[in-house]
């Protein structure tokens, strides 16, 4: 078994389009609009091997704070493959003033950093 994709509600579709496209290299797939729902729209996008994420929005997620279907995750992990490469993104980030802490060795051993999102999500850049 594997994780197919991870989904993210967010307000800002192209923002957050964009963020995962500049800092991560993402693949970013075409746009999907529901006929079914009106107003849903989602973007999938596939990192270098081959994890992928889904984007979505809708008018209902402006300002949703309390809804199931609100903007946001506790964070998610991105593996880099090293700890230099951790050191680069993390320096680029901090010129770019989305770097939320610097690179640490972690209690539990990883090598990582953490990177804000547009609207606020938490990602870790590990080693």
């Amino acid at each position: 078994m594997r994780i197919a994709h991870v989904a993210l509600w967010t307000a800002d579709l192209e923002a957050s389009v964009a963020f995962w496209v500049d800092t991560f290299g993402a693949e970013a797939g075409e746009e999907y609009a529901s006929r079914n729902r009106p107003g849903f729209r989602s973007r999938f996008l596939r990192l270098a091997e081959g994890a992928s994420l889904e984007l979505m929005t809708g008018p209902w997620i402006e300002g949703a704070v309390e809804a199931a279907e609100r903007p946001g995750w506790a964070h998610v992990a991105v593996s880099l493959g090293s700890p230099e490469a951790v050191d680069t993104l993390a320096a680029r980030c901090r010129a770019s003033g989305q770097l939320v802490s610097g690179p640490r060795r972690t209690g539990d051993g990883y090598y990582e950093a953490v990177l804000r999102s547009p609207e606020g999500a938490l990602v870790e850049i590990t080693g």
